[in-house]
């Protein structure tokens, strides 16, 4: 196709918009024309989209229209189902007639997502129950039975196409991780294996839509499991150096390093296992009665039990032997799977006992799994410079991306320099021409800010939101309550909150900072309002918002999942309530080392970690509130803190620009003239 007979880039966005039965909106447009310039001069861009401004449509046009290899990462199920299943299927139907041609996508996962045959067909190397009975009798064989009959039907292996789905302990007994794959090559299913199947389509497809979790094994890990592209699209970006850093985390937990014994039991040399088991004991009785908290430094008990471990791990990965040298046996798929764990024993104690100054070590206890240690970056922005912004355009949107009214935290967080932000107006690229890789190399590297080529150039843009959030919303803030404390909501704050769901006609939605704060307010409430209150872990997640969405007058009460991804426009949500500024506990390990940090580097630890972690949240969940053109109603905010604190301009800056009062009484007038419409 020659220049001339390029369709425009605005043309496209129509006839996309129109396919998908949106409307087309300013901000939208302007995103599309920012993501083609940056393609064309080979820039990164970080984009915050108001929600309702049609941003999927806003990247994927230009995407399509610039004839490149695209990967496409989101962090919830729900945007990339959006993606798969509406958005590119009808866009690419859209663009075909102009660009003369039909795109292809894919969607592809971690190994995990995916059933495995060979574990489907052949069991699980370590389990004791019988999970294929024909008529078993425990929760879990019939899950297991359940998805060996869905096997036979389905074309994807995908867990999430599995409905209804199964719990995390069903799903473990038919799939594998990377680390126990056997390989295709070594698999007796390996021509019909789900997994390399749908890596192989990401291989041939025009974009792949996949998980944040994957974008940061391919970034962080040393085996690329993404195909190599030209654009890396990453939308809910907010959230992806938090996802980042899950993947650079690990764990050496009692429980996996029984597991890894067990496993290991009847293939290694009895002297080795005996050795391990001796380590893990040892191990256990280091950590009992250790409080939990971050260590400082390793100290000798735990330095010796740690490299007792070490030692007797590698002792069994020297018996199981090298798995890839040997012709395939069932023997070998288990000995394949007991290598896998203990392999990752043996790493996360050599991580350990490196204590670099770049990790941040601590203890923990979990009721299910006890006590581990637990070992991840201080910060993973140096790494994700180093591995995301090389030689590929990185678009990176949400929307809030701008925390106290700019771009530079969450852009330093996600491993780009202010040095490098460009500032200047860029020259216009026409919109519709497609530039190949290298036709503007001058253009790519000219206004690096001070001629440093280490330095990934990036621009930055507001393009807003279709939603008018001064008239549709209020944030009120009750200033005259006390200071939240440690010892949950006090009188005053419960009786503000019984009042204003009262006012709301209930249609309320309570985030709150702890699940004891969800479930105590519940309990009170209930007792005290005529309105049902539904609170978090009373079912599945799925049924709480169906039924909150589907009873207009029902209160849904949760901790730090509700704050983000809760899409409910409508009557349902009227109220969005915080009862305090979600900052990170005191005690956090993490957050803790990494404002030590940036404090002895000469900023405020404070305000870079804490108040930039809470400020996103609180952004995130007041944009529960107006979800549609017509959405209208209060997020309540019950620290008074935001009012009267130094730091309280910088969380409202965060947040939607509701209009905003301290005004009580005007506040319940309000909710109770909405809730009378």
């Amino acid at each position: 196709m020659s220049d001339s007979d390029r369709p425009a880039l605005t043309e496209l966005l129509h006839a996309a918009v129109a396919a998908v039965g949106g409307s087309e909106r300013p901000g939208q447009v302007s995103m599309a024309e920012a993501v083609a310039g940056a393609v064309a001069r080979a820039e990164h861009l970080l984009v915050q989209a108001g929600t309702g401004t049609g941003k999927s449509l806003a990247y994927l046009v230009p995407a399509l229209a610039a004839h490149r290899k695209v990967v496409v990462a989101t962090a919830t199920l729900a945007l990339q189902r959006q993606l798969v299943e509406r958005d590119l299927p009808r866009t690419v139907e859209a663009l075909r007639p102009q660009l003369r041609r039909s795109p292809t996508f894919a969607t592809l996962k971690g190994r995990g997502n995916y059933l495995c045959l060979h574990r489907l067909h052949d069991g699980p190397p370590d389990e004791g129950e019988v999970l294929f009975d024909p008529s078993p009798t425990s929760k879990l064989g019939q899950d297991v039975v359940r998805v060996r009959d869905w096997a036979d039907e389905t074309d994807t292996g995908d867990r999430d196409d599995l409905s209804p789905g199964v719990n995390d302990r069903a799903w473990a007994q038919v799939s594998v991780s990377s680390r126990e794959c056997l390989g295709a090559s070594r698999c007796p299913y390996g021509d019909d294996c789900f997994a390399e199947a749908a890596r192989e389509r990401a291989k041939q497809a025009d974009i792949v839509v996949t998980n944040h979790a994957l974008l940061a094994i391919d970034a962080l890990e040393d085996a690329p499991v993404l195909p190599e592209h030209e654009l890396l699209i990453v939308d809910e970006a907010h959230e992806f150096a938090s996802r980042a850093t899950g993947v650079a985390t690990a764990e050496l937990s009692l429980s996996a390093v029984d597991r890894a014994a067990r496993r290991a039991g009847k293939l290694a040399n009895e002297g080795a296992v005996d050795n391990l088991n001796a380590a893990s004991e040892a191990f256990r009785k280091t950590l009992d009665g250790r409080e939990p908290g971050r260590l400082r430094e390793v100290d000798p008990d735990l330095g010796w039990t740690v490299t007792a471990l070490r030692d007797a791990s590698r002792g069994v990965i020297t018996s199981l032997g090298e798995v890839r040298d040997k012709s395939l046996s069932n023997e070998d798929a288990a000995r394949r799977q007991a290598l896998a764990g203990v392999e990752h024993i043996h790493d996360t104690c050599e991580r350990i006992l490196r204590e670099s100054p770049h990790d941040v070590i601590w203890m923990e206890h979990n009721e299910r799994t006890g006590a581990s240690l637990r070992v991840a970056p201080i910060a993973v922005a140096g790494l994700l410079r180093e591995a995301l912004f090389g030689d590929r355009t990185v678009v990176l949107t949400s929307a809030t991306l701008m925390l106290g009214g700019n771009f530079r935290g969450v852009a330093g967080s996600l491993g780009l320099s202010p040095e490098a932000m460009l500032t200047d107006a860029p020259e216009p690229v026409p919109t519709d021409v497609a530039v190949r890789p290298g036709e503007d190399e001058e253009a790519a590297g000219k206004d690096d800010a001070d001629g440093d080529t280490d330095l990934a150039p990036w621009r930055c843009m507001d393009v807003g939101s279709p939603f008018d959030y001064p008239k549709q919303g209020i944030l009120y803030v009750a200033r005259h309550l006390s200071p939240p404390g440690r010892d949950g909501m006090n009188a005053g704050t419960l009786d503000e909150l019984a009042e204003l769901i009262e006012a709301a006609g209930g249609r309320a939605l309570g985030l709150f900072s702890s699940r004891r704060g969800a479930e105590a307010a519940t309990e009170a409430l209930r007792e005290r309002l005529d309105v049902p209150i539904l609170c978090q872990g009373d079912d599945s997640l799925a049924e709480l918002l169906r039924r909150f969405a589907a009873e207009p007058r029902t209160c849904l009460f949760g901790t730090l999942s509700l704050w983000q991804g809760v899409d409910v426009p409508g009557p349902s949500c009227q109220l969005v309530i915080m009862d305090r500024i979600p900052f990170p506990r005191p005690d956090d390990p993490l957050m803790s080392a990494r404002a030590q940090s940036v404090q002895e580097s000469g900023g405020n630890g404070f305000m870079a970690v804490s108040a930039t972690h809470a400020a996103l949240l609180m952004a995130q969940g007041a944009g529960r509130l107006i979800r549609s053109m017509n959405d209208r109603g209060v997020v309540a905010v019950l620290d008074p803190r935001l009012a009267t604190a130094r730091y309280g301009g910088f969380f409202r800056a965060s947040m939607p620009p509701l209009w905003y009062t301290e005004d009580r009484n005007q506040v319940r007038r309000s909710l109770a003239a909405i809730d009378k419409d």
